[in-house]
C-alpha cells in the first residue's frame, strides 16, 4: 500500500446537500423547507414553546447549585498504584509526586492534586506525595513500610488557624 492509494472505505464519508442551488438540483427554492411559517425561516427555537402555556423547565423547582470553589482532585486507588511499581510505570524506590504519576499515565491530569484512597492492595514501600490521602490508605501504606505526605491539608489549618487569629484581635 502506497499513500497516494489511501482512501477512505465507501460510505465513510456523507456527502451534504447543496440547498437552494436552483430548480433543475431538485433542492432549490425553498430548500425541502416547505412553504412559509415559522419553522422555514432561520432561528428557530420552537422545541421549548408550548403555546404560551407556562413551559416545563419553568413549572419545575430548581435545587441545588455548582459551587466554583470545590476542588476537583484525581484519584488513585492502592492497586492502581502497585500495577504501575509491577508494570515498570513507576519506580518504587524514588518518591512520587503529582509528576511522576502523570508522566506513567496512572493520572492524565492533575487538576487540582490527587488524592490517594485505599482501594486494592500494595506491596511496594512507597514514599508519595500527594494532595490528600484517606486515613484508611495512610495506614495502607505506612503497614507496607512506607510514608505518605499531605500538602493540602497543611495548607488549610494554616487558612483556618489565621482565620482564627484574626477574628481575635
Amino acid at each position: 500500500m502506497k499513500l497516494n492509494e489511501l482512501r477512505d472505505n465507501p460510505g465513510a464519508r456523507h456527502k451534504s446537500k447543496r440547498l437552494g442551488r436552483g430548480p433543475g438540483s431538485g433542492k432549490g427554492k425553498t430548500a425541502g423547507r416547505g412553504n412559509k411559517g415559522q419553522k422555514s425561516r432561520s432561528g428557530v427555537a420552537i422545541k421549548g414553546f408550548e403555546g404560551g402555556q407556562m413551559p416545563l423547565y419553568r413549572r419545575l423547582p430548581k435545587r441545588g447549585f455548582n459551587n466554583i470553589f470545590a476542588k476537583h482532585y484525581q484519584v488513585v486507588n492502592l492497586g492502581r498504584l502497585q500495577t504501575a511499581i509491577d508494570a515498570g510505570k513507576l519506580d518504587g524506590a524514588k518518591a512520587i509526586g503529582i509528576e511522576e504519576l502523570v508522566a506513567s499515565g496512572v493520572v492524565r491530569k492533575a487538576r487540582d492534586g490527587v488524592r490517594l484512597l485505599a482501594k486494592g492492595k500494595l506491596k511496594a514501600k512507597v514514599e508519595i506525595t500527594v494532595a490528600g490521602a484517606s486515613a484508611a490508605a495512610i495506614a495502607a501504606v505506612e503497614a507496607a513500610g512506607g510514608k505518605v505526605t499531605v500538602t493540602v491539608a497543611k495548607e488549610v489549618a494554616a487558612d483556618k488557624a489565621s482565620a482564627d487569629g484574626g477574628a481575635e484581635t
